[in-house]
């Protein structure tokens, strides 16, 4: 059976289709270089993340900051009374930094900037330089805080962070007014090194410091350390410099230890410092107790306790006698501390840098020692070191 023929479509409109075709077709290829360049993968810039004015991220990230926290940044100048041979007390002039914690006129800074002043002024970056008091003060851990009676419109508090958390190698950026001369200045640099040690006001060390190599000058002290969000991480509060200007080594006080200590500044005036009443004690070495045959290679023989403090109380006792090893003279007969709690001591800096990074007043710890080569364990509860 044969198959039926297809129509045969009329001419005019195989015409028009086939000019539908020829159009459809020119137009593909004009778009062709069009399309194919859209499909190939973008050249990468020169200069990425960065916009009309020539500033990266990173860079907006740092004026961020600055625009934020510049405000809360003080000057501090101090009047101090210096003994001179001639003509007895004469007044000199301290600079330094701090910045606003609070609306309530609150600023922080460090102990050094302020101690012994009789005056303390503070200079505000619109200009305005307003009488302050002191509120409270901590030898120890080189804080202050002052008051002043500011309008709410000046006082722009910082946000605290956290130093718990810290990585070398994070940014650190540091506010202050270097020398007394250039109001809030800022220099950035990166978190150099953590928990080191370094000797405070009062003599003894302070511990868990913030090492960074943001340059830090006389006149930074006291103001603040900041993450990339600008939150404060700590104070700036030293540097080691043979020639007493940067050299890349500053070190701040950690936000840690503020948060731990402000609170009683605020409300006391002062911290009350954990205390188990050693007063004097010769740090044990292996040549000590080789010679005085004490049984351990580490801890304190005990010298002087602090009549009523809670080792005396609780039955340890000092030297009793005097002893001549080589050409030193020890005391010796007393009791070896060893340990308070799981923390091993090994000299009397140590064990006040024990108590307090990780005690309080009224606490109950647990003290080993030695007596006569045995060991005897005793809990007792912490005092407040006497002022």
């Amino acid at each position: 059976m044969s198959r039926p023929e297809r129509p045969q479509r009329p001419l005019r409109e195989r015409r028009r289709r086939a000019a539908t075709l020829l159009v459809l077709w020119l137009a593909l290829v004009a778009t062709a270089p069009a399309l194919a360049q859209s499909k190939a993968p973008a050249k990468p810039s020169s200069t990425p993340f960065v916009d009309a004015n020539g500033l990266d991220l990173a860079e907006k990230r740092v004026i961020d900051v600055y625009n934020r926290v510049a405000p809360s940044v003080v000057n501090i100048t101090t009047q101090v009374l210096q003994p001179s041979f001639f003509y007895g007390a004469v007044p000199a002039q301290g600079a330094g930094s701090g910045f606003v914690i609070d609306t309530e006129g609150h600023i922080l800074t460090n102990y050094h900037v302020i101690e012994n002043a009789q005056r303390i002024d503070v200079s505000f970056g619109n200009g305005t330089s307003l009488a302050a008091t002191l509120v409270g003060s901590d030898a120890r851990n080189d804080m202050a805080v002052l008051k002043v009676n500011a309008p709410p419109d000046m006082l722009k508090p910082v946000t605290f962070g956290d130093s718990a958390h810290l990585q070398v190698g994070q940014r650190a950026i540091a506010i202050g007014n270097p020398f007394g001369e250039f109001s809030r200045t800022l220099t950035t640099g990166v978190v150099s090194g953590l928990n080191r040690s370094i000797q405070g006001p009062s003599g003894l060390p302070i511990t868990g410091i913030i090492q960074t190599d943001a340059a830090i000058n006389k006149g930074n002290s006291g103001g603040p350390l900041l993450d990339s969000a600008g939150r404060v991480i700590g104070i700036t509060s030293a540097i080691f410099s043979p020639s007493g200007t940067n050299a890349g080594v500053g070190f701040a006080l950690p936000i840690s230890t503020v948060k731990r200590v402000l609170p009683a500044l605020l409300k006391q005036g002062h911290y009350p410092h954990p205390f188990l009443g050693v007063k004097y004690a010769h740090t044990v070495t292996p040549a000590l107790n080789q010679a005085l045959s004490l049984g351990t290679d580490h801890g304190l023989l005990l010298v002087q306790l602090v009549s009523g403090s809670p080792l005396d109380r609780a039955g340890l006792r000092g030297a009793q006698q005097q002893a001549v090893v080589g050409n030193r003279v020890f005391y010796v007969g007393g009791d070896v501390l060893l340990t308070v709690d799981s923390h091993a001591v090994t000299d009397l800096g140590d064990l006040k840098s024990t108590l307090e990074n990780h005690y309080h007043v009224g606490d109950k710890v647990t003290v080993s020692y030695l007596r006569g080569g045995r060991k005897h364990t005793v809990q007792v509860t912490l005092a407040q070191e006497p002022q």
